[in-house]
């Protein structure tokens, strides 16, 4: 689903250039569940935001289901965005004079063409997706008066109302004590073993790590592992690709007719004969 190829970032402050990854691979299956981990500053979410189309700043490619994320226009970005992706951020980002179910239903405002729904439809389907992380008895409540693991099972809900395939997490439980975040850890194991929702999420946490189906480590801008099995398999291809050619040509060296033994003259036997 996602394929990462080289790629470089770097942040500009005037004169100054700040390398932050440098060459990143990386392959992401259909319904795979991945965790991210690595030092602060290590290039985490700025991988997972260039995933996101959040950042085209970058060298090299991501394509997600095939298309590369540069090659987009603005609005085609844009509703790669809005339709396909669901992103949850550390802060819940949620609008304080709104209830729950409007702040849910907030992506509707951005939707065009087919994708448009009508005020009572965008609140039915937020109403919904709210059921669906258990806060059914929340929708008419303001933000203010959740506690925080509701607060970004709100976020979660308004990340799933365009019923997207993939879902980003940065940093999704920073904000919240081990009971809310033990929660919010299995509500997103239910989301990809229910519903088939990639899931990549940068986290900190070894227990959120532990919990995935695979850990990518990144430190100083590189994977260092879990890049994925198609980088492994091509990997493992150039290996065999290298040895097979390395034995050709031991092969043919054995048989060069210069290393081979010389038979022996037989204008030399008489006078082998006369010496004897």
């Amino acid at each position: 689903m996602i394929r990462v190829r080289g790629m470089h970032k770097s942040y500009r402050t005037g004169k100054l250039v700040t390398p932050v990854l440098h060459g990143v691979d990386l392959d992401v299956a259909d319904g795979e569940m991945v965790s991210i981990v690595g030092p602060s500053g290590s290039g985490k979410s700025t991988l997972l935001h260039a995933i996101g189309g959040l950042d085209r700043d970058y060298e090299g490619t991501i394509e997600v289901d095939g298309r590369d994320l540069r090659a987009m226009s603005d609005v085609e970005l844009s509703a790669y965005r809005n339709r396909h992706v669901g992103f949850v951020f550390q802060a819940f980002n949620l609008l304080h004079h709104q209830t729950c179910v409007e702040n849910v239903a907030l992506p509707a405002l951005f939707a065009r063409g087919e994708g448009m729904l009508s005020r009572e439809q965008a609140l039915d389907r937020a109403r919904e997706v709210l059921g669906r992380v258990d806060l059914h008895d929340k929708v008419d409540a303001l933000p203010t008066t959740l506690s925080g693991g509701q607060r970004q099972r709100v976020a979660i809900a308004r990340a799933l109302f365009n019923r997207p395939r993939l879902m980003l997490c940065d940093e999704p439980t920073g904000n919240l004590d081990s009971v809310m975040g033990k929660a919010i850890i299995e509500l997103f194991r239910r989301l990809n073993e229910e519903d088939g929702i990639t899931l990549v999420v940068v986290t900190h946490d070894p227990k959120i790590a532990a919990s995935t189906q695979r850990t990518v480590r990144v430190q100083d801008g590189l994977v260092l592992e879990g890049a994925g099995d198609a980088l492994e398999a091509e990997a493992a291809a150039a290996e065999n690709s290298s040895n097979t050619a390395d034995a050709e040509a031991s092969a043919e060296g054995s048989a060069d007719p210069e290393s081979a033994d010389v038979p022996e003259d037989p204008a030399d036997a008489p006078a082998q004969e006369a010496l004897a």
